[in-house]
């Protein structure tokens, strides 16, 4: 067909030349656009560096969510690592989404209202109860692992808490570092070791050596003789007793004969603590 048969009469317009400079505003898609598309479905990761107590760590994410916290110091261990956990590809970044920085920045300074979505897949249901509980303890403070295994109606898992804790994918973000042995000891930690474990807690507001030192005192909760509450040592409430009415106590059982309840926000009564 003559395009130029088709102009209106008196039009000076040439089809066949708009359609030729047209075709000179094309542009070839960006390197990446495969890549982000995967991304945008959970197909793919990006991750980049932030800053933590115990240095840079790396941060994976999808559109589904976080999908790993890692102190690889290389960044092709970790994306080898991350390809043999998740058989997904993960690609460096500058830095993450700006939205995501900041939630994970509240998050990590204490604010447990703050949302970052976790990708979560290829885990056990079980693993899962135990991360997200983990979440709710504040920041500054710790429990045991059968706190947790009491809070998911799971009291005799004790050490199944400690071997999922081992294995969450998303630490820091998702705070295994605030969940100690039932002796009371800090114990192990997957991101680094138990020594990185002392300085989150201690960035965090925590003494650990105090901590340790009641546990190796026999001492795991602590009660008020005026409030008549007992709590775990940490809990907020109990760093507010002063020294003339503080009350301790080396049992559950211990603190409720001598007439003591306990707190409804650290929840220590099915902690699974023996007395020592």
């Amino acid at each position: 067909m003559n395009r130029n048969a088709a102009r209106p009469p008196g039009s000076s317009v040439d089809l066949a030349a708009i359609e030729a400079a047209i075709a000179t505003l094309a542009e070839p898609a960006p390197p990446t656009l495969a890549h982000d598309a995967l991304v945008a479905v959970g197909l793919a990761d990006d991750y980049a560096l932030i800053d933590s107590p115990i240095g840079p760590i790396r941060v994976a994410w999808n559109g589904r969510g976080v999908s790993a916290v890692d102190g690889t110091s290389d960044d092709r261990a970790f994306e080898l690592a991350f390809l043999g956990r998740t058989g997904r590809r993960a690609a460096r970044r500058e830095s993450l989404p700006p939205r995501l920085a900041r939630a994970i920045g509240r998050r990590l300074s204490g604010d447990r209202r703050a949302k970052v979505d976790l990708d979560l897949r290829g885990t056990s249901e079980f693993e899962r109860a135990v991360w997200l509980k983990a979440l709710e303890i504040p920041r500054g403070e710790v429990r045991p692992y059968g706190w947790i295994a009491s809070e998911i109606g799971r009291p005799k898992a004790v050490r199944a808490v400690g071997t999922a804790l081992g294995h969450n994918p998303i630490p820091l973000i998702v705070p295994c570092h605030r969940v100690v042995r039932s002796d009371g000891m800090l114990g192990q930690y997957s991101l680094g070791g138990p020594a990185n474990k002392r300085t989150i807690l201690a960035a965090e507001g925590l003494d650990p050596d105090e901590f340790e030192s009641l546990a190796r005192a026999g001492i795991r909760y602590l009660a008020s003789d005026t409030t008549r509450i007992y709590c775990l040592p940490t809990c907020h409430n109990a760093r507010r007793i002063t020294p003339a009415h503080r009350v301790p106590f080396r049992s559950a059982a211990a603190s409720e004969a001598a007439g003591y309840r306990a707190c409804r926000e650290c929840r220590p009564a099915g902690t699974g603590i023996a007395a020592a």
